[in-house]
């Protein structure tokens, strides 16, 4: 089973607006509402590839049923620590560019967060769990690592998709991927990145601190994965741009259930661009149908 973990999930507000003036009254040209949260994008994505896959988390209040409700909808498995919080939501505001509003979320008590690390002491080593996004700030500095000391006592393969000290705090336990883009890269470090190579030589670093495999994603440039024995340049086939959010979510869940079934992480990185792009080619993630017509133009090159 392939669990995903959203500490921090919500309600996606879509508004588009055609040109929004501060300080006006704006009218929205239609309205979109979507569960949001990186893990449960994973979970949604697996599912419709699918692999079985239950989400975990934290949910409360009428925006957690909303999202709860949505995913029985779309058949994804889900056993949720319910919180007295409500879950948050955050607007995409889109009129030419977009402007993403987040809240902080719900205050998470100690009660609540100690229900989900003892979930996480049921997982086994046929288990993989995907760590993706942010906590909330009710939660200890060094929650993630919590939850991935539970999983490495029973040889529970994990991703970890978020940035800054829980990623570095992480990378001893060996993760199976790690996917930081070029600007988190950057912060990783504290470093500015000029060119390829030296997002290679930082990405190694990644590897050298721990993790199995490491891509790089580079917007509209494409993707490096890097591993022990090669790099790869990975080029994303062409498209409309419509959703820049959940694309990396869907590369995380194409890489992660290709790579569980057939163990290469060539075929494993042309289905997480071709996952990715099908998602920013839609309005909201990608279906299947669309993910397998774009696999065979991706274009991965061994430098």
């Amino acid at each position: 089973m392939i669990y995903t973990i959203t500490l921090n999930p919500s309600i996606d507000y879509v508004v588009p607006v055609k040109k929004f003036a501060i300080g006006e009254l704006n009218y929205m040209e239609n309205e979109l509402k979507l569960p949001g949260g990186k893990g449960i994008n994973v979970s949604r994505i697996l599912k419709e590839l699918n692999m079985d896959t239950t989400a975990l988390g934290f949910l409360g209040g009428f925006t957690g049923d909303f999202i709860s409700n949505w995913l029985e909808k779309d058949q994804v498995e889900t056993d949720f620590v319910s919180i007295e919080g409500e879950t948050r939501i955050n607007i995409k505001l889109k009129s030419g560019k977009e402007t993403e509003i987040n809240s902080p979320g719900p205050v998470i008590t100690s009660f609540e967060a100690d229900q989900l690390l003892n979930q996480l002491e049921n997982m086994t080593s046929k288990d993989t769990v995907i760590f993706s996004g942010s906590k909330p700030p009710s939660l200890p500095a060094n929650y993630y690592n919590e939850m991935i000391d539970k999983i490495s006592k029973n040889n529970t393969a994990f991703v970890i998709d978020t940035t800054g000290d829980a990623l570095k705090n992480a990378l001893p336990y060996e993760p199976l991927l790690v996917k930081p883009n070029q600007h988190e890269l950057e912060q990783l470090f504290d470093v500015k990145l000029n060119s390829q190579e030296e997002i290679v030589h930082y990405g190694k670093k990644l590897l050298e601190a721990g993790a199995e495999h490491v891509i790089v994603s580079l917007g509209g440039d494409g993707a490096l994965l890097i591993t022990n024995n090669s790099i790869f340049k990975g080029l994303s086939p062409r498209g409309v741009l419509k959703n820049s959010v959940g694309a990396g979510d869907s590369m995380i869940a194409g890489f992660t259930g290709e790579y569980l079934q057939s163990r290469d992480p060539v075929k494993s990185f042309k289905m997480g661009i071709a996952s990715g792009s099908a998602t920013a080619f839609s309005n909201d993630l990608a279906k299947k149908d669309a993910v397998l017509s774009l696999l065979p133009k991706v274009e991965v090159t061994r430098l």
